[in-house]
């Protein structure tokens, strides 16, 4: 993400994440509920959440979700 004036801290970010652990909710639903509520937190100039799922039975997905645009000619989205 691109930070404006507040940044987070790593540890809070990681208890954040646990919270979700246990939750039963859809992966969409999950990855734009952490974006929406980082977006709402910090208010970054851009940011990207990207949910990377795995599930038994060989069943993975991978969701993206984004804020704001870059305006940088040498950021390469991937």
């Amino acid at each position: 993400y691109v930070p404006n004036e507040v940044c987070v801290e790593l540890k809070a970010l990681k208890y954040y994440y646990l919270d979700y652990r246990n939750r039963g909710i859809f992966y969409e639903a999950v990855t734009n509920q952490i974006l929406d509520d980082l977006v709402g937190l910090l208010k970054p100039k851009w940011m990207e959440v990207k949910g990377e799922f795995s599930l038994r039975g060989g069943v993975n997905s991978t969701i993206i979700a984004r804020h704001g645009k870059i305006k940088d000619e040498n950021y390469r989205q991937k």
